[in-house]
């Protein structure tokens, strides 16, 4: 049955943004049409105020179902555990993890910054002979459940956590020093960068721990006619890093407003 209002699907839970002036009745019938068609769902939540902060958190108010806010959520061959408001998770960058992880060659050392409950980590692990895949995450929630999905995917020998920023983590692997008790190594044959709409691109970092042939992931956000700004930008944070790079391909990887796009750029390190 198609229902009138949008909503996302994270597993057991629907998260739905009602119009505004929307009744709590109405809410209240919406959700419970919702559970009724969808068996899935045991859970619909309503969205109160989106993504905000570096730590990407959001909030949302109970209408129907089971009274949690923890969800369980599969894509790729893999599970996902985690708190809809605590924590940041995408469902819609299913293909693009999955699109990664067809990249990853046997035998990498990945590292994956801004990595939260670690689904582009766990992704790469399931799907790929990547040797071991390190996440880097500022946030102890999200860390926590990265740690518990590395468990729930049977990968937790191959997914390292980092709890930290990335900026400190970064000068700590460079110098060679065990981060949080890890031995990591000092360059990665891959680094993915799904950042977060954040004014440092942090390629400084990228390039610091980039070795030749390194392939790099980085995701920016713009309007289409801005895209040429982000290529810029990545050659010239190359340059004062005195590295070469060779761009390899650039793709709209999703619309996240009218006319604005989350752009993936890949490039080799020379």
């Amino acid at each position: 049955m198609k229902m009138k209002t949008p909503f996302d699907a994270f597993g057991n839970i629907a998260l739905v943004k009602f119009k505004d002036k929307t009744s709590a009745n109405d809410k209240r019938l919406f959700a419970n049409k919702l559970l009724r068609y969808n068996k899935s769902v045991r859970t619909v939540l309503e969205k109160i105020r989106g993504f905000t902060g570096r730590l990407r958190k959001q909030k949302t108010r109970w209408i129907a179902g089971e009274k949690t806010k923890e969800a369980v959520y599969r894509e790729n061959d893999c599970v996902f555990r985690f708190n809809m408001d605590s924590v940041y998770f995408s469902p819609r960058l299913s293909n693009e993890r999955k699109e990664i992880a067809q990249k990853i060659k046997k035998g990498d050392e990945v590292l994956v910054m801004f990595g939260g409950v670690a689904p582009y980590p766990i992704v790469i692990a399931r799907n790929s002979k990547a040797h071991r895949v390190y996440s880097v995450e500022i946030s102890k929630e999200a860390s926590k459940y990265a740690k518990l999905n590395a468990e729930l995917n049977n990968v937790k020998n191959k997914v390292y956590v980092i709890q930290g920023d990335v900026k400190r983590v970064a000068k700590k692997i460079k110098g060679g020093v065990s981060v949080r008790g890890t031995l990591v190594p000092l360059k990665f044959d891959v680094i993915v960068m799904p950042r977060p709409q954040l004014k440092d691109s942090f390629l400084e970092e990228a390039f610091m721990l980039s070795k030749k042939n390194t392939a790099v992931f980085y995701y920016d956000f713009c309007k289409e006619s801005e895209i040429k700004n982000i290529v810029n930008k990545i050659e010239l944070a190359a340059k004062k890093s005195g590295r070469k790079i060779k761009i390899l391909k650039i793709k709209k990887a999703g619309e996240i407003a009218p006319y604005k796009y989350r752009i993936r750029v890949d490039f080799k390190v020379l």
